[in-house]
């Protein structure tokens, strides 16, 4: 599969990119989300793990702006943040329209388990 990361965070971004190559994916990295843009609407990603707290553009109003564009809308996205409240989760899959939701920090087996989630 091919992957997409947004985050911010260097660290968070290679970490995760990383663990998802050891699992033999492909993965690609941006730290803003409008850098991303053009790389979403290729249409080339299976799933893009999208942090929610960045300094340009949070990843609400991105996914927002994702299932608003025709093109992109139906990318499947997987919010991967800090946030991890009930309540905070739920937003993000049931009002900002996540696939699903990662939180930080982030290991093998919540990945695995994420990817086995979307691809059911």
């Amino acid at each position: 599969m091919r992957f997409l990361v947004i985050d911010d965070s260097a660290v968070d971004r290679l970490f995760l990119a990383k663990l998802l190559e050891r699992l033999g994916h492909e993965v690609d990295q941006c730290d803003t989300p409008k850098e991303s843009l053009s790389l979403v609407e290729s249409g080339e990603y299976d799933l893009v793990f999208l942090d929610v707290v960045m300094p340009e553009q949070d990843g609400y109003k991105f996914l927002r702006e994702l299932r608003m564009n025709p093109n992109t809308a139906n990318q499947c996205v997987v919010f991967c943040s800090s946030k991890k409240t009930s309540l905070e989760v739920n937003y993000g899959i049931k009002r900002a329209g996540a696939n699903d939701y990662l939180t930080k920090p982030v290991t093998r087996e919540t990945v695995e388990q994420v990817l086995e989630r979307v691809a059911a």
